[in-house]
C-alpha cells in the first residue's frame, strides 16, 4: 500500500481550509487514483464542526507535525529471540535474516536486551583466561538433543538446565577412565563413537549422559545397564568433531546478551535521534511504543535519508502558516487564493493553482465543474460551507463570478438549501461567547512577514457585536500576550459582524503600527472599519501600504 497524500490546511484552520481539503482530497481519491487524505493542523472551530456533522462527515486526521518520525523509518518485521535460545539456533536465525544483531526478549514478551553476532562467537570460542575451562557448557540435555538433531535413547530429566563438562573420547580406554574420574560424574557429558570399552567405564561411573555419534546405537545390554544407573544416552547423527561443536553451540545465548543499551521512543523525531546516537557504538536500536512495547528497530543507516511526507497543501501556500515539518516534506501540489509570500521551494516542479477567488472550496469544486462530476451530498455540503463562509454568503469584496457559479452548481447537484444552509452555519457558534479571549485570537491566525516586519492578523466572523464590548479587554490582552509569546512587532484581530458588514479591528504591538493605521480610532488600538470584511482583500492590503509607508521593521 502507498503511503498517504494528505491534503492539509494551513494552521488555525478555518472553514474553507478544512472543507477545501476534504473534498480536494474526495476528489483526487474518486478520480485520480490517489491514495489522498484530508488532514487538518489545528482545531476545528464550532462552525466547522457543525458542517461535518451536518455533512455526516468524520473530522479530518489531525497531523500538528510532519517530521519524520522514528516510527516511520523502522524496520517492523522484527527478528527476535528469547533469553534462554540456544546459541545454534540464534545463529541460524541470524544466518538466514542475514542480520548481524537481534533484540532478545524475556519470557514475558518483554525486551530484556540485545545480542550480536560477535558476543555469540565469544560463547563459543574459548575465553583467554587462565582460569577459564572451555569443556563446561551450561545447557540441557534437551537443548543439546535439538542442536544435534538427535534421539534420546534413554532421557533422565533432559530439561534440567547444568554445567555440563564435556569430554571426548580421543585417547585409549584405560587412560581416558582414569582422566573421566578427575571430574564429578553427574557433570560428565561423555562423547563417543562406537566404543563400549568407553561407554561400560562411564556408565559404571554412573555419568551425566553418554552420547554416541556417528550414527551409531548401543548394545541393548548396556543400554539396560544405563537405564538402571540413570545415565542418558542421546544418538548423534554427525561424526564426533562436528557433534562436539554443536554441543558448545547448545549454550544459552542468556551470557552473552547486552542489558545495557539505548532504546528510542517511537513518536522521537528522526533529526533528533540522529544527533543523539551518531557518537553511540550500538548497531542496532529498538524502537518501543508509549507502553514500552518493541515495535520494530533501525540501524543508523537508516536515519540517513528517511521518508518524506507527501503534502497537499490547501488555502496557503506560506511555511510559516503550513504545518510544522512541512518544510521537511514533498509538497506536491499548492491550490490556494492568497497572495503568493513564506518562501515555499519544492524539489521538483508541482502544480501550482493560485486564484483570485473567495475561497479555495470553490476551486476544488472548479475541479469537479470541469469534470462534470459532481461530488456526494456530504462533500457538497463541505464545500458550499466553504465557500459561503469565506465570501460571508457571497457578500465579500473577494468574491468573484467563479464563486457564484460553483455555490448555484452545487446547490443543484447535491440538494442544498443555500440561505437556510448559511444562516445555521454562521450561527452554529459565536467564538466570543464559546472561547476564551486566548482561544479567540489564535483560532484563525495567520502569521505573516513583509520588510522585516513579523505580524499576524486574525479574524472573528460573529452575527452581531453585541458581545464585543463584554470581551474588548480581554481580547485586547491577549492579543499582547500573542505578540510576546510569537515574537512579533505586532498583531491585529478583526471582529467581523457578517450580517451588518462591518468590523472592528484591534491592534496591539509596535506603536508606529498603531499611529500609522488611516481608520477611524474609536480608543488606543481600536478602529472601526466600515464596510471591510475581508482580510486578504481589504485589511492585509492596507497593512501592507502602512508598512510599505514605514519602511523597515529597524527603522527608527
Amino acid at each position: 500500500m502507498s503511503a498517504p497524500i494528505y491534503v492539509i490546511g494551513h494552521k488555525n484552520p478555518d472553514t474553507d481550509a478544512i472543507c477545501s481539503a476534504m473534498g480536494y482530497a474526495w476528489f483526487l481519491r474518486e478520480h485520480n487514483g490517489a491514495a489522498a487524505e484530508a488532514a487538518c493542523c489545528g482545531e476545528i472551530n464550532a462552525r466547522t464542526q457543525f458542517v461535518l456533522k451536518e455533512a455526516g462527515l468524520p473530522p479530518p486526521r489531525l497531523l500538528m507535525d510532519v517530521r519524520p518520525t522514528v516510527r516511520q523509518i523502522a524496520r517492523q518485521d522484527i527478528v527476535a529471540t528469547c533469553i534462554d535460545e540456544p546459541l545454534y539456533a540464534v545463529y541460524r536465525l541470524m544466518q538466514q535474516r542475514h542480520v548481524r544483531m537481534i533484540p532478545v526478549l524475556d519470557a514475558q514478551g518483554r525486551l530484556h536486551g540485545l545480542v550480536s553476532f560477535a558476543r555469540l562467537m565469544e560463547l563459543v570460542l574459548p575465553e583467554d583466561r587462565p582460569d577459564a575451562d572451555s569443556r563446561v557448557v551450561e545447557t540441557s540435555l534437551q537443548r543439546v538433543a535439538d542442536v544435534l538433531g538427535g534421539t534420546f535413547a534413554i532421557e533422565v530429566e533432559s530439561e534440567r538446565t547444568e554445567p555440563l563438562t564435556v569430554m571426548v573420547a580421543a585417547m585409549s580406554a584405560r587412560g581416558f577412565t582414569q582422566r573421566m574420574r578427575l571430574f564429578p560424574p553427574e557433570r560428565c557429558l561423555i562423547v563417543t563413537g562406537d566404543r563400549p570399552t568407553i561407554q561400560m567405564p562411564a556408565i559404571e561411573y554412573g555419568v551425566r549422559a553418554l552420547i554416541i555419534t556417528g550414527g551409531y546405537t548401543m548394545a541393548d545390554e548396556l543400554i539396560e545397564h544405563a537405564r538402571e544407573k540413570g545415565v542418558s544416552v542421546l544418538y548423534s547423527p554427525h561424526d564426533t568433531a562436528t557433534t562436539t561443536l554443536l554441543i558448545r553451540s547448545a549454550k544459552s545465548i542468556r551470557p552473552a546478551v547486552q542489558t545495557e543499551f539505548t532504546r528510542i521512543a517511537a513518536n522521537a523525531r528522526v533529526e533528533q535521534v540522529a544527533r543523539e546516537v551518531a557518537a553511540l557504538p550500538q548497531d542496532l536500536f529498538p524502537v518501543m511504543d508509549d507502553e514500552d512495547r518493541l515495535i520494530g528497530v533501525f540501524a543508523k543507516s537508516d536515519l540517513v535519508n528517511p521518508p518524506r511526507p507527501k503534502l497537499i497543501l490547501v488555502d496557503h501556500n506560506e511555511y510559516g502558516q503550513a504545518v510544522t515539518g512541512a518544510d521537511q516534506a514533498d509538497i506536491i501540489e499548492v491550490i490556494d487564493h492568497h497572495r503568493l509570500g513564506g518562501g515555499l521551494a519544492s524539489r521538483e516542479p508541482i502544480r501550482v493553482i493560485n486564484e483570485p477567488v473567495g475561497s479555495t472550496s470553490t476551486i476544488v469544486g472548479k475541479f469537479m465543474y470541469h469534470r462534470n462530476a459532481p461530488p456526494p451530498r456530504s462533500i457538497g455540503l463541505c464545500l458550499a460551507a466553504g465557500i459561503i463562509t469565506d465570501t460571508l454568503l457571497l457578500k465579500s469584496p473577494t468574491t468573484t463570478e467563479s464563486d457564484h457559479r460553483i455555490l448555484n452548481w452545487l446547490s443543484v447537484q447535491c440538494d442544498i438549501n443555500v440561505p437556510d444552509f448559511a444562516e445555521r452555519v454562521f450561527a452554529a457558534g459565536s467564538v466570543l461567547e464559546l472561547k476564551s479571549p486566548e482561544e479567540a485570537v489564535s483560532m484563525d491566525c495567520k502569521d505573516y512577514t513583509e520588510n522585516g516586519w513579523r505580524f499576524a492578523v486574525a479574524q472573528i466572523e460573529e452575527l452581531d457585536l453585541a458581545q464585543f464590548a463584554n470581551h474588548h479587554k480581554g481580547l485586547e490582552a491577549a492579543l499582547a500576550r500573542l505578540v510576546v509569546d510569537r515574537n512579533l512587532h505586532f498583531a491585529a484581530l478583526m471582529v467581523t459582524d457578517i450580517t451588518r458588514h462591518f468590523s472592528m479591528l484591534l491592534v496591539e504591538g509596535d506603536p508606529r503600527i498603531k499611529d500609522a493605521i488611516d481608520y477611524p480610532e474609536q480608543e488606543d488600538g481600536l478602529y472601526q472599519m466600515e464596510g471591510v470584511v475581508s482580510r486578504k482583500k481589504q485589511l492585509l492590503p492596507h497593512l501592507m501600504q502602512v508598512l510599505a509607508r514605514l519602511g523597515s521593521a529597524d527603522t527608527r
